[in-house]
C-alpha cells in the first residue's frame, strides 16, 4: 500500500541475514537520495525510522492484510480499496500478467488455502465485511506493537528479543495478544534501523 505520505509493506522472510531491515534501509536511502536530487534539496526525507510488527501466520495475518487494504478507506479518500490504484487489493483480485509484486504461492500457503481462487474469494469477503461493518478505526496494534498473535506466539517473540524486550508489556484484547512497543521521543535519523530487529526466522 502506497499512500501520499507513507507506505505499508507486508513481507515474508525465509530467515536470517537481516534481509528485511537491510532491504528497508536500502529502499529508504535510495528514495531519499532520488527525491533530494530531483527537487535539488538536502536533508532528511523520512520523518522517522520504520516500524516493524511480526504477525502470526493465521487469522492475525488475515486481519493485517484487511487493515492494510482498508487504509485509504479509513482516511476518507475512497469508499472502497479497489478505487485506490496503489494497493495490494487490486493485485490480489486482478493479478498482473507482468511485473507482479505479490508472491501468490507464498501468500496462499501462509494463509492456509489450497488454491489461489480460494484466497481471492476469501479476500474479497474480508474487505466486504470490513466495509459493511464500517470497521474504519485505526488499530494501534499494527503501528505500535512489536508482535501480534496468540499468547504463545507473543511469549516466544518476547523471549527471543531478550533484554531488548525489557519494559515492553504483553497486552490482551479479546483473544488477540500484542507485545507493545515502548513509546520513544521523535528523533530524526537516517539509519532506518528498528529497535525491535530480530532475525525473522525466529518470528514465524
Amino acid at each position: 500500500m502506497v499512500t501520499s505520505n507513507h507506505i505499508h509493506l507486508l513481507l515474508y522472510d525465509t530467515g536470517g541475514h537481516n534481509a528485511i531491515p537491510d532491504s528497508i534501509k536500502l529502499v529508504a536511502g535510495r528514495t531519499g537520495q532520488e527525491y533530494n536530487l530531483r527537487k535539488n534539496r538536502k536533508g532528511a526525507f523520512w520523518q522517522d525510522r520504520y516500524h516493524a510488527t511480526a504477525v502470526e501466520s493465521n487469522r492475525h495475518l488475515r486481519q493485517c492484510i484487511t487493515y492494510i487494504d482498508m487504509n485509504m478507506v479509513r482516511a476518507g479518500v475512497v469508499d472502497h480499496p479497489e478505487k485506490w490504484q496503489w494497493c495490494g487489493y487490486n493485485e490480489i483480485q486482478n493479478p498482473r500478467k507482468k511485473k507482479g509484486i505479490i508472491d501468490f504461492d507464498r501468500l496462499t500457503e501462509v494463509l492456509g488455502f489450497d488454491t489461489y481462487e480460494q484466497l481471492k474469494n476469501a479476500h474479497l469477503q474480508w474487505i466486504d465485511t470490513a466495509i459493511q461493518e464500517e470497521n474504519n478505526d485505526r488499530e494501534r496494534k499494527w503501528s505500535q506493537s512489536i508482535a501480534v498473535g496468540s499468547e504463545a506466539y507473543i511469549v516466544k517473540i518476547k523471549e527471543a528479543l531478550g533484554f531488548r524486550a525489557r519494559g515492553r508489556k504483553i497486552r490482551q484484547t479479546g483473544d488477540c495478544f500484542e507485545l507493545r512497543e515502548t513509546p520513544v521521543p521523535y528523533k530524526s535519523t537516517d539509519s532506518y534501523e528498528a529497535d525491535n530487529m530480530l532475525p525473522w526466522d525466529q518470528q514465524r
